[in-house]
């Protein structure tokens, strides 16, 4: 493949799958409203060679990328040796935009922001001082706890595995204090019935895992713990109703999926590759029409 040239610009999201996503779609129709020649692709990235890929078509080739499960960590570790690192991806500790400026790999997070701002006009939900549950520990919810940052009363954030969790938790006093944030680990049944505890008295659940983008995921809460004052956010997007959200919607809760993050995170993406600001009326309507197309 030759490298591209100083006209056409290939963009993609690098994941494992990808199948499920929605961003070529959303991009290719902000790059056809702003006149901009290039295209943006999903590439279904096994996580043994993700290094290889950023380092040996990323770089080379595109102009620009997003990254996606399980790949955000991952991409920030590397970059952070080989280019350079926004203070958001630095401070979250992960990355989920890429960019290449003058053959250097920068590293950029948007997801935070796009979180928050779905928040805000999909929940009508302000994040100060109110009791907030994270179930994940990966590269979504890292973006998502440390955007909150000191606007919570507390932060209780779960995860089956312990490394991550306890990584996230050290990373957050680091930055914001140890009063606001607690660590579940919820593999045994004292884990469990502790979630269950911190969901009975929250204000919103938001989960950041990908627990819900298969038919045949389970749920992953308690029913019995989403009581009539919860919100629920699900980061996922694909489907457009999982089990969580069903269950929320039946208790007559106010949920929504993770539609408006991944609208708002592409969008500011979009700007930094390309200094244009994101057409983001576009964007919305090229994300609706391929939701209701695929649901």
């Amino acid at each position: 493949m030759k490298k591209r040239s100083s006209g056409f610009k290939l963009f993609g999201l690098i994941g494992y799958p990808v199948k499920h996503t929605f961003s070529p779609v959303m991009q290719n129709a902000a790059f056809c409203a702003k006149g901009i020649d290039g295209i943006y692709l999903p590439m279904e990235i096994k996580p043994q060679a993700l290094t290889k890929t950023l380092k040996e078509f990323v770089a080379k080739y595109m102009a620009g990328a997003n990254v996606t499960i399980p790949h955000k960590v991952r991409a920030k570790e590397y970059i952070a040796r080989v280019g350079s690192l926004s203070i958001a991806a630095k401070r979250i500790g992960a990355v989920n935009t890429i960019t290449i400026k003058n053959g250097r790999i920068l590293g950029d997070n948007t997801d935070g922001l796009g979180f928050l701002k779905s928040l805000k006009e999909d929940l009508s939900f302000d994040p100060r001082n109110k009791r907030i549950v994270v179930l994940g520990s990966g590269g979504a919810a890292r973006a998502i706890v440390m955007s909150l940052g000191k606007r919570p009363k507390r932060v209780t954030i779960c995860d089956i595995y312990r490394a991550p969790l306890n990584r996230l938790k050290k990373d957050y006093i680091k930055h914001f204090g140890s009063s606001r944030i607690e660590g579940i680990h919820n593999s045994s049944k004292k884990g469990r019935s502790e979630l269950c505890e911190r969901i009975i008295e929250a204000d919103l659940l938001v989960n950041a895992t990908s627990v819900g983008m298969k038919r045949s995921d389970p749920l992953i809460v308690d029913p019995r713990s989403l009581h009539k004052d919860l919100r629920v956010y699900d980061c996922i997007y694909n489907p457009a109703r999982t089990k969580l959200l069903k269950c929320a919607r039946a208790k007559g809760l106010k949920a929504t999926n993770g539609s408006g993050m991944l609208l708002y995170q592409g969008a500011a993406s979009f700007g930094i590759w390309t200094g244009v600001r994101p057409p983001v009326k576009v964007m919305r309507k090229a994300l609706t029409r391929e939701m209701r197309r695929r649901a």
